[in-house]
């Protein structure tokens, strides 16, 4: 079987949010039950929206790709203030803590590296 690959697959940026993906589902493993449809579901929800936001820009011009990147910005701070509850409620230590927010401050840059990019090389 031929492997089928699209374009925004081979972005980093891309891949990264795949990887916070991951990472989000491995810390709500650790919140309460009483979480699964609350805090738990928000934060999966948000981190999936920066993979899949980049995704569904990525394909459109560069103006468009933007805007799509501005929205996984805005899910990237959604992730900050879920792992702010998660951490002040004692869902998660403070090593688990550091090590989402140095990813979502990865994440975040890449977004940002990107639209500047975007910006200074827009064709339409």
């Amino acid at each position: 079987m031929k492997d089928i690959k699209f374009k925004f697959e081979e972005l980093q940026v891309y891949q990264k949010a795949l990887d916070f993906v991951d990472l989000s589902y491995k810390t709500i493993k650790n919140f309460p039950d009483i979480e699964r449809y609350a805090l738990a579901s928000q934060f999966t929800r948000a981190s999936l929206s920066v993979a899949l936001n980049i995704a569904e820009g990525s394909g459109d011009s560069n103006s468009q790709f933007n805007r799509f990147l501005q929205i996984a910005i805005g899910s990237v701070k959604e992730c900050v203030v879920c792992i702010t509850i998660a951490k002040r409620q004692g869902y998660i230590k403070i090593e688990q803590e550091i090590e989402l927010r140095e990813k979502l401050e990865e994440l975040s840059k890449m977004i940002t590296s990107l639209q500047k990019y975007l910006k200074t090389n827009s064709k339409n």
